[in-house]
């Protein structure tokens, strides 16, 4: 089921589709290596000037992969879910998690009946036979117990069956598919028995579902359902809630989830897969927001709650479903997603069915939000054989062309906004590129820079997927080099580099740090510590800045103390071990942190959202003169965490934006804000956002950083 529903929206019926609803490098040199030949390449003669650069820096690491990381739902409704060619095709492409029995069917689906009162369900798809699959596969399960017309005692049992009986060893388990879309906001798809819909009922819950099921295997991790951040129902406080359904969910069951759940469909009123590419820039953004409120309900123990995108697509429905574009997407999509902090990305669907038929970049387009076709008919037109891969398929199978689980992935960015970079540093020491080229009509030559790695002169292994191709095809040369590409248009390469002799992590002595951990933050430090590694003679703590780093700590110990670091700020740090010879080793995980606000400022701002709708909002602002002498003529500033946020209108005060920045002025024939906090000013305003709205962190009053926020 989609994230993007409004109230109005009809809901679901029985039939499956309808229920389908992100200063200088440390010790780098840019090597710039002769052209690349390949298929899609022309020779060193014939190479075009570079349109695109791309840097790779390999000492910025963004998190490693997972054995989850690559995922597929498979539904019961769906007679082909398990066919003996999808264990085949899902193992090809290093699919490492199946999710079942299939969004909102979930809610309404009895394991041990292997019945969905209201709903179809497909002969041969029961848990066992979805298992053998998993297995063929070499993946894990992700699970969805059954919230809507289930029990905890129902789940508790499922485990039972599942890891002691079976001991098929099933590890996670989702509570509930889109319960926020039970009706609680005015638009109700999903089955929901219980009288309280509210989110606070639904956290209860969680609580009594955690506790049944981890009765049972305390090894179990335990998921509860989010909304994503800027998509409906976010920012929407219920009759008689306390706050939205995020906050809610999370203020009560923090200490008893494992992980969050989030769907994801890029949406918009253009239904295009090239409009979903450009929306996926949002996406970094949300999975921010998703882990900064983790953070302020889990504080020291969030980063064991992890997050995983369970459903991801372009739409939920419309055109470019299994077309070339949404191909693009899904690559680029479950990048994205993973070095944003995901461990788990799933398509929505392994097969749903056709829909809307269009012509799409010279070929049908069968309007089916499925990996693989069904075999299915819309009118007088059919779909390939059941099992035959649509693009979206090999864009999924293309990341696996970049690494698998284990493997580091790494900082890369394109000079371009139509082609994207992706980058992945192997535990062999390779390293590996994904380019996207988005573009229909041009193909890109990228001239690659690297930071933190010297390839080899051996010829890189290149893989292609573009006009042409049925399947990824190897386009290696065997006398290639690797510092300029030539992209086709709306096409894929993946780039494999070997190192050069004696040098990158390989030729160090120290292992890898621990990621840090924030100790304690003030307005303008921040203490970190991180479990040291053998080998190390002293550490660097590296801040990164896009695909570039720069030094802001060094020690010979395993903490830190970084100064002089502007209040309200963010910062996203790696630490680094380095040997006698001052050889780097694979840095650590990335920490993400936001400075605080003076304690002891001449003045304090409160910002509250009083109410949101998704895409909008309004927010008072109040505004207190703490210092010793009245002030006359006032404005406050404040800059937005992400561009999609905006001021559209405003009372008690003159607003002016100018890109993220705003100031706010005093209102003519306004009164001095007296000393000593005996005054308040207050204006407000309504508020935009196109995605995700995190509060401004850090306020100004006449230039003064004030506390609060």
């Amino acid at each position: 089921m989609a994230l993007l529903h409004r109230p109005g929206r009809p809901a679901p019926t029985s039939r499956p589709r309808r229920l389908a609803r992100t200063a200088a490098a440390l010790a780098a040199t840019l090597a710039l290596l002769p052209p690349l030949v390949a298929a899609g390449v022309t020779s060193a003669q014939e190479v075009p000037a570079a349109d695109v650069d791309v840097h790779v820096n390999t000492q910025a690491a963004l998190g490693r992969l997972s054995d989850t990381a690559r995922g597929v739902n498979a539904a019961v409704w769906d007679s082909h879910m398990n066919d003996p060619e999808v264990a085949a095709l899902m193992k090809t492409a290093d699919v490492g998690a199946m999710r079942y029995p299939g969004g909102s069917y979930a809610d309404i689906y009895h394991w041990e009946t292997h019945t969905a009162p209201g709903g179809y369900v497909a002969p041969g798809t029961g848990f066992d036979a979805f298992m053998g699959t998993v297995r063929a596969t070499g993946a894990q399960p992700i699970l969805i117990a059954n919230y809507g017309s289930g029990t905890p005692e129902e789940a508790a049992g499922w485990v039972r069956y599942a890891n002691v009986t079976k001991n098929y060893g099933a590890k996670y388990w989702e509570i509930g598919n889109e319960i926020y879309g039970n009706g609680h906001y005015g638009s109700g798809w999903e089955h929901d028995d219980h009288a309280d819909k509210s989110p606070r009922e639904y956290a209860r819950q969680v609580r009594a579902y955690a506790a049944a099921m981890k009765a049972v295997d305390p090894t179990v991790k335990i998921g509860a359902v989010l909304t994503a951040p800027g998509n409906w129902p976010d920012g929407i406080t219920g009759e008689g809630d306390p706050g939205d359904w995020n906050h809610t969910v999370l203020s009560q069951v923090t200490d008893v989830i494992d992980f969050v759940t989030v769907h994801w469909y890029a949406g918009g009123s253009d239904t295009s897969a090239d409009t979903a590419m450009s929306r996926l820039t949002r996406l970094p953004g949300e999975l921010r927001e998703v882990r900064a409120q983790i953070d302020r309900y889990a504080g020291a123990d969030s980063p064991r709650i992890g997050i995983a995108l369970t459903e991801v697509n372009t739409n939920t429905g419309g055109a470019q479903l299994t077309a070339r574009p949404n191909g693009l997407f899904a690559a680029d999509a479950f990048m994205t997603a993973l070095e944003n902090g995901v461990f788990n990305v799933d398509w929505w669907n392994t097969h749903n069915g056709p829909g809307a038929i269009t012509t799409v970049d010279g070929e049908t387009d069968y309007g089916d939000m499925g990996m693989l076709a069904s075999g299915s008919c819309t009118g007088d037109v059919c779909q390939p054989a059941p099992n035959t891969p649509f693009h979206p398929y090999y864009g999924m199978k293309m990341t696996s062309e970049l690494g698998t689980s284990g493997d580091t992935m790494v900082a890369a960015a394109s000079s371009t906004q139509d082609l994207s970079a992706h980058a992945v540093h192997r535990r062999d020491g390779r390293l590996s590129v994904l380019l996207i080229n988005k573009n229909p009509d041009t193909a890109r030559t990228v001239d690659l820079a690297y930071a933190g790695f010297s390839p080899s002169a051996a010829a890189p292994e290149v893989s292609r997927y573009a006009r042409g191709d049925s399947d990824i095809t190897d386009v290696t040369d065997g006398g290639a080099s690797a510092s300029r590409v030539t992209v086709p248009p709306y096409g894929m390469l993946t780039v494999t580099l070997t190192p050069k002799s004696g040098t990158g992590p390989g030729a160090s002595a120290a292992g890898t740090p621990g990621t840090p951990r924030l100790e304690a933050v003030t307005d303008t430090t921040a203490r970190l510590s991180w479990a040291g590694t053998t080998g190390a003679a002293r550490y660097l703590v590296q801040e990164r800045d896009g695909a570039h780093t720069y030094l802001v700590g060094e020690t010979t110990g395993t903490s830190v103390t970084l100064r002089n670091l502007p209040p309200g700020s963010t910062h996203t740090v790696n630490v680094l071990a380095a040997d006698a010879a001052g050889r780097l080793a694979t840095p650590s995980d990335p920490l993400t942190f936001t400075t605080g606000t003076p304690a002891d400022a001449a003045c304090t701002v409160g910002y509250h959202r009083d109410t949101s709708w998704g895409n909008g909002f309004v927010a008072t602002v109040s505004v207190r003169n703490l210092s010793d002498t009245p002030i006359t003529g006032w404005t406050v500033d404040w800059d937005w965490p992400t561009d999609g946020q905006s001021v559209s209108s405003g009372w008690n005060a003159t607003f002016h934006q100018s890109g993220r920045h705003v100031r706010v002025t005093a209102p003519e024939n306004a009164g001095p804000l007296a000393p000593d906090g005996a005054s308040t000013a207050s204006f407000g305003f309504v508020g935009a956002n196109d995605g995700p709205n995190p509060d401004p962190t850090v306020f100004r009053l006449n230039g003064t950083v004030c506390s609060g926020g």
